[in-house]
């Protein structure tokens, strides 16, 4: 069946509203206040931070697709936090270089605003440009570079984002963990990673973390209206910043190693929001 986000005459937020209501109907749940992104290395928070109500098969969810990225569980979670609130974990993401499109990157977080949700908790894993951050490192997203030369907004469509990753919740963050360190994300295409003269472009234009998710669909959310959280996992130290040649495979491999205290981190932290 083709997906309705790829008709161009289509509106995405009437198709994000059906979707909502497909998660309704799937989860018994009828509205979610907090939803998450869980990009490598963070999928392990959603076994953590509550009861799940229900799982979905994302691919059962009007202009939902499987993911095509190992380390992305392809289901929506329905889950109930200590604190009464509900969440929807997003295991589906689609990146920006598979082609299909911005809509459909940005679907997910579309999707949750129309569920009700008012936080969005973006993760991702990252290549790190600060030599101190080992591999597992979690840190905080302030801002963000997009280097994709492109937007989520249609139109005539003004956003301002002076403030797109919440000051407020990054605060909570750092009242769970006070040594968290913060930095500014750059959203590039992909899917090949950078060169060492790239990771050097980057750097003076003043990014810290490196990678191909996140910016796209933080803008996204705050066109809906919600406040953003995003964190990084540092899997691996970007191009040129160390003599290793990067590989996919070792980005899974930290993330898996990671997962455990991160997973408990985001789930404490997702508790107080």
């Amino acid at each position: 069946m083709t997906n309705p986000l790829m008709d161009p005459a289509a509106n995405p937020h009437e198709i994000a509203k059906r979707a909502a209501d497909d998660i309704a109907r799937a989860s018994g749940v009828e509205r979610h206040d907090i939803a998450l992104t869980l990009g490598s290395g963070w999928a392990k928070a959603a076994d953590v931070m509550g009861e799940t109500v229900a799982e979905i098969p994302a691919t059962t969810i009007t202009g939902f697709s499987a993911p095509a990225l190992e380390g992305h569980v392809g289901t929506l979670r329905s889950v109930k936090l200590p604190s009464g609130k509900t969440a929807l974990v997003i295991g589906a993401r689609t990146h920006y270089y598979e082609g299909h499109g911005v809509r459909r990157v940005v679907h997910s977080v579309r999707t949750a605003a129309a569920t009700g949700a008012s936080i969005m908790v973006l993760t991702n894993g990252a290549g790190g440009l600060n030599p101190q951050w080992e591999p597992g490192t979690p840190v905080l997203i302030s801002d963000h570079i997009n280097m994709t030369a492109t937007s989520p907004l249609e139109g005539a469509t003004f956003i301002d984002l002076t403030d797109l990753y919440s000051t407020r919740l990054r605060r909570i963050a750092k009242e769970v963990k006070t040594d968290l360190d913060e930095g500014v994300y750059i959203q590039l295409p992909g899917p090949h990673y950078e060169t060492p003269a790239e990771v050097r472009m980057v750097g003076v234009l003043g990014a810290n973390m490196v990678g191909m998710s996140t910016a796209l669909e933080a803008i996204a959310a705050r066109e809906a209206g919600m406040e953003v959280l995003g964190f990084s996992l540092v899997t691996n130290l970007a191009a040129g910043i160390s003599d290793v040649p990067l590989s996919h495979d070792d980005v899974i491999e930290a993330g898996k190693t990671a997962e455990p205290v991160i997973s408990a981190l985001l789930a404490d932290i997702v508790g107080r929001l």
